[in-house]
Protein backbone atom coordinates (compact mmCIF):
# COMPACT_ATOMS: atom_id res chain seq x y z
CA UNK A 1 0.00 0.00 0.00
CA UNK A 2 3.08 2.92 0.46
CA UNK A 3 4.23 1.81 -2.29
CA UNK A 4 1.13 2.78 -3.92
CA UNK A 5 1.06 6.23 -2.64
CA UNK A 6 4.67 6.92 -3.72
CA UNK A 7 4.22 5.86 -7.35
CA UNK A 8 0.51 8.31 -6.93
CA UNK A 9 3.41 11.27 -5.53
CA UNK A 10 5.39 10.50 -8.52
CA UNK A 11 3.59 11.07 -10.97
CA UNK A 12 1.86 14.27 -9.64
CA UNK A 13 5.43 15.79 -8.97
CA UNK A 14 6.46 15.25 -12.50
CA UNK A 15 2.93 16.31 -13.94
CA UNK A 16 3.58 19.52 -12.21
CA UNK A 17 7.36 19.66 -13.48
CA UNK A 18 6.30 18.88 -17.37
CA UNK A 19 3.64 21.89 -16.64
CA UNK A 20 6.40 24.38 -16.39
CA UNK A 21 7.91 23.32 -19.76
CA UNK A 22 6.35 21.04 -22.02
CA UNK A 23 3.31 23.40 -21.73
CA UNK A 24 4.39 27.12 -21.27
CA UNK A 25 3.60 28.94 -23.96
CA UNK A 26 4.30 32.88 -24.49
CA UNK A 27 1.21 35.34 -24.41
CA UNK A 28 2.62 38.85 -24.71
CA UNK A 29 -0.74 40.43 -24.47
CA UNK A 30 -0.42 40.19 -20.50
CA UNK A 31 2.90 41.96 -20.35
CA UNK A 32 1.78 45.17 -22.46
CA UNK A 33 3.22 48.08 -21.00
CA UNK A 34 5.64 46.43 -18.57
CA UNK A 35 8.73 48.91 -17.51
CA UNK A 36 11.83 46.44 -17.05
CA UNK A 37 12.51 46.55 -13.46
CA UNK A 38 9.73 49.00 -12.86
CA UNK A 39 7.99 50.11 -9.74
CA UNK A 40 4.78 48.21 -8.70
CA UNK A 41 2.45 50.85 -9.75
CA UNK A 42 3.41 49.48 -13.44
CA UNK A 43 1.33 46.50 -12.59
CA UNK A 44 -1.91 45.18 -10.76
CA UNK A 45 -0.38 43.52 -7.51
CA UNK A 46 -3.95 42.56 -6.09
CA UNK A 47 -6.16 39.49 -6.32
CA UNK A 48 -9.15 38.12 -5.56
CA UNK A 49 -10.04 33.79 -5.76
CA UNK A 50 -12.85 31.67 -5.17
CA UNK A 51 -13.01 28.03 -4.98
CA UNK A 52 -15.50 24.93 -4.29
CA UNK A 53 -14.33 21.18 -4.03
CA UNK A 54 -14.10 17.76 -1.73
CA UNK A 55 -13.61 17.57 1.87
CA UNK A 56 -12.40 14.34 3.74
CA UNK A 57 -10.22 12.75 5.72
CA UNK A 58 -8.27 10.49 3.20
CA UNK A 59 -4.82 12.35 1.18
CA UNK A 60 -3.67 10.38 -1.95
CA UNK A 61 0.01 10.63 0.14
CA UNK A 62 -1.28 8.08 2.90
CA UNK A 63 -0.20 10.85 5.68
CA UNK A 64 -1.84 10.55 8.85
CA UNK A 65 -4.89 8.21 7.59
CA UNK A 66 -7.46 7.72 10.31
CA UNK A 67 -8.88 4.66 11.57
CA UNK A 68 -12.09 5.25 9.38
CA UNK A 69 -12.94 2.84 6.78
CA UNK A 70 -15.41 4.39 4.88
CA UNK A 71 -14.69 8.14 4.73
CA UNK A 72 -17.07 10.81 3.43
CA UNK A 73 -16.61 13.10 0.98
CA UNK A 74 -18.27 16.50 1.34
CA UNK A 75 -18.72 19.84 -0.29
CA UNK A 76 -16.10 22.25 0.80
CA UNK A 77 -15.52 26.15 -0.16
CA UNK A 78 -12.76 28.85 -0.08
CA UNK A 79 -11.57 32.19 -0.80
CA UNK A 80 -9.06 34.00 -0.79
CA UNK A 81 -7.23 37.82 -1.48
CA UNK A 82 -3.68 37.93 -2.57
CA UNK A 83 -1.30 40.29 -2.57
CA UNK A 84 1.71 39.45 -5.19
CA UNK A 85 4.83 41.01 -4.64
CA UNK A 86 7.23 39.64 -6.91
CA UNK A 87 6.00 37.31 -9.97
CA UNK A 88 6.84 34.44 -8.20
CA UNK A 89 5.76 34.95 -4.76
CA UNK A 90 2.56 36.18 -3.18
CA UNK A 91 0.71 36.69 0.34
CA UNK A 92 -2.61 35.37 0.41
CA UNK A 93 -5.12 34.95 3.41
CA UNK A 94 -7.60 32.40 2.92
CA UNK A 95 -11.01 31.88 3.96
CA UNK A 96 -12.32 27.76 4.05
CA UNK A 97 -15.59 26.09 5.45
CA UNK A 98 -17.89 22.62 4.95
CA UNK A 99 -17.20 19.51 7.12
CA UNK A 100 -15.26 16.52 7.27
CA UNK A 101 -17.13 12.87 8.28
CA UNK A 102 -16.25 9.02 8.27
CA UNK A 103 -17.41 5.61 9.29
CA UNK A 104 -16.43 2.84 11.10
CA UNK A 105 -18.34 -0.28 10.57
CA UNK A 106 -16.61 -2.77 12.10
CA UNK A 107 -16.64 -0.42 15.44
CA UNK A 108 -17.02 -2.03 18.90
CA UNK A 109 -19.90 -0.28 21.31
CA UNK A 110 -16.46 1.04 22.88
CA UNK A 111 -14.97 2.68 20.04
CA UNK A 112 -16.49 5.27 18.05
CA UNK A 113 -18.67 4.21 14.81
CA UNK A 114 -19.58 7.70 13.21
CA UNK A 115 -18.16 11.49 13.06
CA UNK A 116 -19.05 14.23 12.00
CA UNK A 117 -16.73 17.64 11.72
CA UNK A 118 -18.18 21.10 11.01
CA UNK A 119 -16.22 23.57 10.10
CA UNK A 120 -18.04 27.28 10.10
CA UNK A 121 -14.74 29.09 9.16
CA UNK A 122 -11.04 28.32 9.09
CA UNK A 123 -9.02 31.67 8.38
CA UNK A 124 -4.95 31.30 7.08
CA UNK A 125 -2.43 33.38 5.94
CA UNK A 126 0.19 31.64 3.26
CA UNK A 127 2.72 32.53 0.95
CA UNK A 128 2.53 31.06 -2.39
CA UNK A 129 5.13 30.08 -4.75
CA UNK A 130 4.47 30.15 -8.49
CA UNK A 131 6.96 27.97 -10.33
CA UNK A 132 6.58 28.51 -13.62
CA UNK A 133 7.62 32.52 -13.60
CA UNK A 134 10.89 31.10 -13.15
CA UNK A 135 11.80 30.15 -16.52
CA UNK A 136 13.55 32.65 -18.41
CA UNK A 137 12.00 31.96 -21.90
CA UNK A 138 8.53 32.66 -21.12
CA UNK A 139 6.72 36.21 -20.75
CA UNK A 140 3.89 34.15 -19.57
CA UNK A 141 3.04 30.40 -18.70
CA UNK A 142 -0.73 29.36 -20.20
CA UNK A 143 -0.20 26.33 -17.05
CA UNK A 144 1.62 27.56 -13.98
CA UNK A 145 1.99 25.10 -11.15
CA UNK A 146 2.10 26.65 -7.59
CA UNK A 147 2.87 25.43 -4.11
CA UNK A 148 1.64 27.32 -0.91
CA UNK A 149 2.55 26.77 2.59
CA UNK A 150 0.82 29.01 5.75
CA UNK A 151 -0.90 28.41 9.06
CA UNK A 152 -4.20 29.62 10.61
CA UNK A 153 -7.34 29.18 13.11
CA UNK A 154 -9.62 26.37 12.83
CA UNK A 155 -13.01 26.85 14.35
CA UNK A 156 -14.90 23.15 14.40
CA UNK A 157 -17.47 21.12 15.92
CA UNK A 158 -17.07 17.53 15.89
CA UNK A 159 -20.07 14.80 16.49
CA UNK A 160 -19.45 11.76 17.50
CA UNK A 161 -21.48 8.30 18.00
CA UNK A 162 -20.73 5.47 19.68
CA UNK A 163 -23.33 2.24 20.24
CA UNK A 164 -26.11 4.34 18.49
CA UNK A 165 -25.45 7.51 20.76
CA UNK A 166 -24.73 10.38 19.19
CA UNK A 167 -22.68 13.67 21.35
CA UNK A 168 -21.98 16.91 20.04
CA UNK A 169 -18.70 18.26 21.51
CA UNK A 170 -17.73 21.87 22.19
CA UNK A 171 -16.95 23.93 19.24
CA UNK A 172 -12.74 24.44 19.52
CA UNK A 173 -10.86 27.32 17.51
CA UNK A 174 -7.16 25.39 16.69
CA UNK A 175 -4.07 26.23 14.79
CA UNK A 176 -3.88 24.54 11.67
CA UNK A 177 -1.38 24.11 8.82
CA UNK A 178 -2.37 24.20 5.08
CA UNK A 179 0.00 23.14 2.47
CA UNK A 180 -1.43 23.48 -1.08
CA UNK A 181 0.02 22.80 -4.47
CA UNK A 182 -1.43 22.96 -7.95
CA UNK A 183 -2.29 24.31 -11.51
CA UNK A 184 -3.24 28.10 -12.74
CA UNK A 185 -4.42 27.83 -16.28
CA UNK A 186 -4.03 31.35 -17.91
CA UNK A 187 -7.23 31.86 -19.75
CA UNK A 188 -7.56 35.55 -20.31
CA UNK A 189 -5.39 38.74 -19.18
CA UNK A 190 -5.85 38.61 -15.37
CA UNK A 191 -8.04 35.58 -15.31
CA UNK A 192 -6.77 32.25 -14.18
CA UNK A 193 -8.48 28.62 -13.36
CA UNK A 194 -6.99 26.84 -10.52
CA UNK A 195 -7.21 23.41 -9.72
CA UNK A 196 -5.54 22.92 -6.42
CA UNK A 197 -5.03 19.74 -3.71
CA UNK A 198 -4.31 21.19 -0.68
CA UNK A 199 -3.91 19.36 2.94
CA UNK A 200 -4.39 20.44 6.58
CA UNK A 201 -2.97 19.60 9.65
CA UNK A 202 -5.22 19.99 12.59
CA UNK A 203 -5.60 19.59 15.77
CA UNK A 204 -5.55 15.61 17.35
CA UNK A 205 -8.94 15.91 18.32
CA UNK A 206 -10.73 17.15 14.89
CA UNK A 207 -12.06 13.51 14.43
CA UNK A 208 -13.07 13.22 18.03
CA UNK A 209 -9.95 10.47 18.85
CA UNK A 210 -7.82 11.49 20.93
CA UNK A 211 -4.14 9.77 21.68
CA UNK A 212 -3.41 6.37 19.23
CA UNK A 213 -0.83 6.60 16.63
CA UNK A 214 -1.36 9.57 15.12
CA UNK A 215 0.02 13.21 16.30
CA UNK A 216 -2.29 14.69 14.76
CA UNK A 217 -5.17 14.56 12.75
CA UNK A 218 -4.99 15.57 8.82
CA UNK A 219 -7.69 16.29 6.02
CA UNK A 220 -7.72 17.11 2.01
CA UNK A 221 -9.61 19.57 -0.03
CA UNK A 222 -9.18 19.07 -3.69
CA UNK A 223 -10.47 21.98 -4.94
CA UNK A 224 -11.08 24.41 -8.60
CA UNK A 225 -12.17 27.85 -9.07
CA UNK A 226 -11.42 31.18 -10.65
CA UNK A 227 -8.34 33.81 -9.65
CA UNK A 228 -9.02 37.40 -10.99
CA UNK A 229 -6.78 40.25 -10.68
CA UNK A 230 -7.91 43.15 -9.44
CA UNK A 231 -7.38 46.92 -10.35
CA UNK A 232 -6.94 48.45 -13.99
CA UNK A 233 -7.24 46.35 -16.41
CA UNK A 234 -4.69 48.00 -18.84
CA UNK A 235 -2.09 46.78 -16.52
CA UNK A 236 -0.18 43.64 -16.56
CA UNK A 237 -0.80 41.22 -13.72
CA UNK A 238 2.25 40.95 -11.60
CA UNK A 239 1.60 37.24 -11.08
CA UNK A 240 1.59 36.64 -15.02
CA UNK A 241 4.51 38.69 -15.88
CA UNK A 242 8.50 37.63 -16.00
CA UNK A 243 10.39 40.69 -15.89
CA UNK A 244 13.83 38.17 -17.31
CA UNK A 245 11.27 37.92 -20.35
CA UNK A 246 10.49 41.28 -20.47
CA UNK A 247 14.10 42.32 -20.09
CA UNK A 248 15.16 40.47 -22.77
CA UNK A 249 12.65 41.80 -25.22
CA UNK A 250 13.32 45.37 -23.99
CA UNK A 251 17.15 44.26 -24.87
CA UNK A 252 16.35 43.18 -28.19
CA UNK A 253 14.34 46.37 -29.13
CA UNK A 254 17.18 48.56 -27.54
CA UNK A 255 19.49 46.87 -29.82
CA UNK A 256 17.24 47.33 -33.10
CA UNK A 257 16.57 51.50 -32.16
CA UNK A 258 20.65 51.81 -31.75
CA UNK A 259 20.92 49.90 -35.33
CA UNK A 260 18.24 52.15 -36.46
CA UNK A 261 20.30 55.03 -35.51
CA UNK A 262 23.73 54.19 -36.73
CA UNK A 263 22.28 53.08 -40.08
CA UNK A 264 20.38 56.71 -39.95
CA UNK A 265 23.97 58.62 -39.09
CA UNK A 266 25.76 56.64 -41.59
CA UNK A 267 23.23 58.49 -43.97
CA UNK A 268 23.16 61.54 -42.65
CA UNK A 269 27.28 61.86 -43.06
CA UNK A 270 27.10 60.54 -46.68
CA UNK A 271 24.60 63.64 -47.03
CA UNK A 272 27.19 65.91 -45.73
CA UNK A 273 29.73 64.48 -47.31
CA UNK A 274 27.71 65.41 -50.63
CA UNK A 275 27.31 68.38 -49.53
CA UNK A 276 30.88 69.21 -48.83
CA UNK A 277 31.59 68.06 -52.35
CA UNK A 278 29.19 70.87 -53.96
CA UNK A 279 31.00 73.40 -52.11
CA UNK A 280 34.31 73.01 -53.04
CA UNK A 281 35.59 75.16 -55.39
CA UNK A 282 38.09 72.71 -57.37
CA UNK A 283 39.07 74.38 -60.38
CA UNK A 284 39.91 77.85 -57.66
CA UNK A 285 38.08 80.48 -59.52
CA UNK A 286 36.27 81.60 -57.00
CA UNK A 287 32.90 79.49 -57.57
CA UNK A 288 31.35 76.47 -55.56
CA UNK A 289 31.31 73.49 -57.56
CA UNK A 290 27.66 73.23 -56.98
CA UNK A 291 27.49 76.52 -58.73
CA UNK A 292 30.61 76.33 -61.43
CA UNK A 293 28.96 75.48 -65.18
CA UNK A 294 32.39 75.28 -66.80
CA UNK A 295 34.53 73.50 -64.15
CA UNK A 296 38.48 72.81 -65.33
CA UNK A 297 38.76 76.41 -66.00
CA UNK A 298 42.68 77.30 -65.57
CA UNK A 299 44.23 79.30 -63.17
CA UNK A 300 44.29 83.35 -63.41
CA UNK A 301 41.41 83.49 -65.91
CA UNK A 302 38.36 85.38 -64.86
CA UNK A 303 35.51 83.81 -64.90
CA UNK A 304 31.54 85.19 -64.11
CA UNK A 305 28.60 84.10 -61.13
CA UNK A 306 28.46 80.78 -63.37
CA UNK A 307 32.31 80.29 -63.17
CA UNK A 308 32.31 80.22 -67.00
CA UNK A 309 35.41 82.39 -69.01
CA UNK A 310 34.68 86.00 -69.31
CA UNK A 311 35.28 87.59 -72.70
CA UNK A 312 38.71 89.10 -73.09
CA UNK A 313 39.29 92.77 -73.55
CA UNK A 314 41.84 94.05 -75.91
CA UNK A 315 43.86 96.83 -74.97
CA UNK A 316 43.34 96.37 -71.44
CA UNK A 317 44.92 99.11 -69.43
CA UNK A 318 45.38 98.63 -65.96
CA UNK A 319 44.79 101.09 -63.68
CA UNK A 320 46.45 100.96 -60.30
CA UNK A 321 43.86 103.33 -58.02
CA UNK A 322 43.18 103.54 -53.94
CA UNK A 323 40.12 102.07 -52.40
CA UNK A 324 37.94 104.49 -50.40
CA UNK A 325 35.11 102.68 -48.90
CA UNK A 326 32.53 105.75 -47.98
CA UNK A 327 30.21 106.29 -44.94
CA UNK A 328 27.42 106.26 -48.08
CA UNK A 329 28.91 102.97 -49.63
CA UNK A 330 28.88 101.29 -45.93
CA UNK A 331 24.98 102.44 -45.59
CA UNK A 332 24.22 100.71 -48.90
CA UNK A 333 25.97 97.18 -47.53
CA UNK A 334 24.13 97.67 -44.01
CA UNK A 335 20.56 98.25 -45.58
CA UNK A 336 21.59 95.08 -47.62
CA UNK A 337 22.72 93.24 -44.06
CA UNK A 338 19.42 94.31 -42.90
CA UNK A 339 17.05 93.33 -45.25
CA UNK A 340 18.94 89.96 -46.16
CA UNK A 341 16.43 87.32 -45.38
CA UNK A 342 16.85 83.24 -46.25
CA UNK A 343 14.14 80.41 -46.33
CA UNK A 344 14.22 78.78 -43.18
CA UNK A 345 17.36 76.28 -42.48
CA UNK A 346 17.80 76.69 -46.43
CA UNK A 347 20.06 78.87 -48.33
CA UNK A 348 17.19 80.27 -50.79
CA UNK A 349 17.78 84.08 -50.70
CA UNK A 350 13.77 85.72 -50.12
CA UNK A 351 12.31 88.11 -53.34
CA UNK A 352 12.37 90.77 -50.29
CA UNK A 353 16.42 90.80 -50.16
CA UNK A 354 16.81 91.27 -53.89
CA UNK A 355 16.55 95.48 -54.24
CA UNK A 356 18.95 95.81 -51.35
CA UNK A 357 21.01 93.51 -53.05
CA UNK A 358 21.43 94.99 -56.27
CA UNK A 359 22.64 98.59 -55.10
CA UNK A 360 25.71 96.35 -53.66
CA UNK A 361 26.20 94.60 -56.91
CA UNK A 362 25.79 98.30 -58.60
CA UNK A 363 28.54 99.73 -55.82
CA UNK A 364 31.08 96.67 -56.61
CA UNK A 365 30.92 97.30 -60.31
CA UNK A 366 30.79 100.90 -60.04
CA UNK A 367 33.45 101.50 -57.83
CA UNK A 368 35.14 97.51 -58.10
CA UNK A 369 35.45 96.93 -54.39
CA UNK A 370 36.28 93.64 -53.21
CA UNK A 371 33.88 92.30 -50.73
CA UNK A 372 34.06 89.46 -48.27
CA UNK A 373 30.98 87.64 -47.02
CA UNK A 374 30.83 86.00 -43.93
CA UNK A 375 28.03 83.83 -42.77
CA UNK A 376 26.96 82.77 -39.37
CA UNK A 377 24.58 80.68 -37.36
CA UNK A 378 23.35 80.22 -33.78
CA UNK A 379 24.34 77.02 -32.08
CA UNK A 380 20.95 75.31 -32.85
CA UNK A 381 21.73 71.71 -33.92
CA UNK A 382 24.73 69.89 -35.00
CA UNK A 383 28.03 72.09 -35.85
CA UNK A 384 28.37 69.95 -39.32
CA UNK A 385 24.59 71.39 -40.43
CA UNK A 386 25.42 75.07 -39.04
CA UNK A 387 28.89 75.29 -40.75
CA UNK A 388 27.36 73.91 -43.99
CA UNK A 389 24.39 76.38 -43.81
CA UNK A 390 26.49 79.16 -43.12
CA UNK A 391 28.67 78.23 -45.90
CA UNK A 392 26.12 77.64 -48.67
CA UNK A 393 24.15 81.01 -47.41
CA UNK A 394 27.51 83.11 -48.27
CA UNK A 395 27.86 81.34 -51.41
CA UNK A 396 24.38 82.21 -52.29
CA UNK A 397 24.56 86.17 -51.80
CA UNK A 398 28.06 85.44 -53.74
CA UNK A 399 26.55 83.87 -57.27
CA UNK A 400 23.13 86.44 -56.82
CA UNK A 401 25.94 89.27 -56.85
CA UNK A 402 27.96 87.52 -59.38
CA UNK A 403 24.58 86.96 -61.73
CA UNK A 404 24.31 91.29 -61.57
CA UNK A 405 27.07 91.48 -62.78
CA UNK A 406 29.49 91.60 -59.90
CA UNK A 407 33.45 90.23 -60.16
CA UNK A 408 33.59 86.69 -58.77
CA UNK A 409 37.40 86.79 -58.39
CA UNK A 410 36.81 90.24 -56.32
CA UNK A 411 33.93 88.15 -53.78
CA UNK A 412 34.93 85.70 -51.22
CA UNK A 413 32.25 83.46 -49.49
CA UNK A 414 33.36 81.77 -46.14
CA UNK A 415 31.24 79.73 -42.88
CA UNK A 416 31.85 80.00 -39.78
CA UNK A 417 28.50 78.82 -38.61
CA UNK A 418 28.09 79.33 -34.53
CA UNK A 419 31.89 79.65 -33.87
CA UNK A 420 32.03 83.96 -33.65
CA UNK A 421 28.53 85.01 -31.94
CA UNK A 422 28.09 88.35 -31.01
CA UNK A 423 25.38 87.35 -28.83
CA UNK A 424 24.42 85.03 -26.58
CA UNK A 425 22.57 81.70 -27.34
CA UNK A 426 20.99 81.41 -24.52
CA UNK A 427 17.71 83.33 -25.51
CA UNK A 428 15.63 83.83 -28.69
CA UNK A 429 17.07 87.50 -29.59
CA UNK A 430 20.59 86.30 -28.96
CA UNK A 431 19.83 83.63 -31.45
CA UNK A 432 18.37 86.02 -34.28
CA UNK A 433 21.30 88.42 -33.77
CA UNK A 434 23.81 85.56 -34.26
CA UNK A 435 22.23 83.81 -37.71
CA UNK A 436 23.57 86.49 -40.22
CA UNK A 437 26.10 87.18 -43.37
CA UNK A 438 28.48 89.94 -42.76
CA UNK A 439 29.48 92.31 -45.59
CA UNK A 440 33.28 94.05 -45.24
CA UNK A 441 34.21 96.11 -48.11
CA UNK A 442 37.73 96.77 -49.03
Amino acid sequence: MKTTYIKKASILATALLLSATTFAQVNESTVEGTSILGPETDYRTWSIGINAGVLNQSNIFGFNRAGFDKLSHNVGYSAYIKKQLSPSFGIKAQYMGGKVGGKNEIATATEIAEFETKMPWSAAVSGEFTLANTNWRFFNSIIKPYFAFGIGALSYETSNTMDAVSTTADSETKLFVPVDAGLKFAVSKGINIDLGYQLNWANQNFDGIQGGQYKNDLFSYAHAGLEVALGNASKPYLGNSNPVATMSKKYDELVAERDGLIAANDQLKSEINQINEHLEDSDGDGVANKFDQCPDTPTGVKVDGSGCPLPEMKNETKVVEKIVVTEEDKKVVDEAIKNLEFDLSKATIRPTSNESLNKVAALLIEKNFSLKLAGHTDNTGSLQLNLRLSKERAEAVKAYLVSKGANASRIEATGYGPNQPIATNSTAEGRQQNRRVEFTLF
